[in-house]
């Protein structure tokens, strides 16, 4: 299948899941010339198989430890519930929360899924997890690493960085995510070794009422930002983009580094381009990304495959994918492209 996208900013090709040049016929043609078409974003932070829930907890806490031992006794029972759904379907609710807020690719705070490899509709990056720096095994510390580090505001979490340290993964390819408690010697060791933070403000906030510092935001470290799971956090990685725009820390270049050219370069991915060969990994959307909402997204290709469309732009795709529908996650309907087995979410 060959598709013609005339965005605002331009028009380019897709073929075979890579972006080619505009000549020859097309088998199908977008206008979106009130959209620009970009890059996907990348979420470096969620648990996809959680977003089901919805949030749990009663707010504050002094850890993330403490909020998950409140929640398994105040809410057993729905969590029972939620344990019910099969875990194909509760990873697909992450992705297509994902999807439709123009992510193509994800870090699954988790262990690999066979089932990422099965007809999956977003992109999974592979890198290794812990859920604190205690849990911690054996990591290969040569490829990027993801582990919770200082998720509270007690004297636990103020000593995380110095435990990784002694451990030997404080590293420069560790991605120290949340960093909530550090202090300014935690700070000082993050940056001097070069290591990433990854940054989920309304989760923090939600769970702990507080983030991480702009002393450790603004002191050089490269920052990326992660939406959580719907357990904690507030929405989708827009939502997050304009919660943390808001915060203030952090301007618009940086935080469109956060969920793109630096994200990717700090997982160990291509950088996201949309020049000819590239992977076909592409979004249309309306507004700039410190402002976008999941309406604002009109398009969303993941290899060269439509996955999330604006009913307006449905008509076209229908004649050549078989397998969409129009579905609705989080109030806004969009066609959707589910030869993924297993429907979207509307709850949350």
């Amino acid at each position: 299948m060959r598709v013609l996208i005339n965005a605002r900013n331009g028009s380019l090709g897709v073929e075979a899941g890579v972006i080619v040049g505009t000549s020859g016929s097309f088998d199908v043609v977008i206008d979106a010339r009130d959209a620009d078409v970009r890059p996907g974003l990348i979420n470096p932070h969620d648990h996809l198989h959680r977003n089901h829930y919805g949030r749990l907890g009663k707010p504050p806490y002094r850890s993330s430890r403490e909020w998950a031992g409140d929640i398994q006794q105040r809410y057993k029972r729905r969590i029972a519930q939620g344990r019910q759904r099969s875990r194909r379907e509760a990873l697909l609710a992450g992705a297509w929360k994902n999807l439709f807020a123009g992510v193509t690719t994800v870090v699954h705070h988790d262990a690999w899924e066979h089932d990422f490899e099965r007809d999956f509709p977003i992109r999974i990056a592979s890198v290794a997890t812990a859920d604190d720096v205690q849990s911690a095994g054996a990591i290969d510390t040569s490829r990027p690493y993801a582990i919770h580090c200082a998720e509270g505001v007690d004297e636990g979490a103020s000593r995380d960085v110095a435990e990784l340290e002694s451990r030997g993964l404080l590293t420069a390819r560790l991605l120290a995510v949340h960093a909530v408690g550090v202090d300014d010697q935690a700070v000082g060791k993050l940056r001097g070794i070069g290591a990433a933070v990854v940054w989920c403000p309304t989760s923090n906030m939600f769970m702990l009422d507080a983030t991480a510092p702009d002393a450790l935001l603004q002191s050089g470290v490269d920052v990326l930002l992660g939406s959580d799971s719907l357990l904690t956090g507030a929405g989708n990685l827009l939502d997050e983009l304009r919660f943390a725009r808001a915060c203030g820390p952090l301007g618009d270049e940086a935080l469109e580094r956060a969920v793109g050219v630096g994200a990717a370069a700090r997982l160990g991915l291509a950088a996201p381009t949309l020049e000819a060969g590239a992977p076909a990994d592409l979004i249309l959307i309306t507004e700039s990304i410190g402002e976008a909402r999941s309406e604002d997204v009109q398009l969303v290709m993941v290899g060269g495959v439509p996955r999330v469309a604006a009913p307006d732009l449905a008509a076209p795709l229908a004649g050549v994918v078989t397998s969409g529908r129009m579905q609705t996650c989080r109030g806004v309907t969009r066609w959707t492209n589910v030869e993924a087995e297993g429907g979207i979410d509307e709850t949350h």
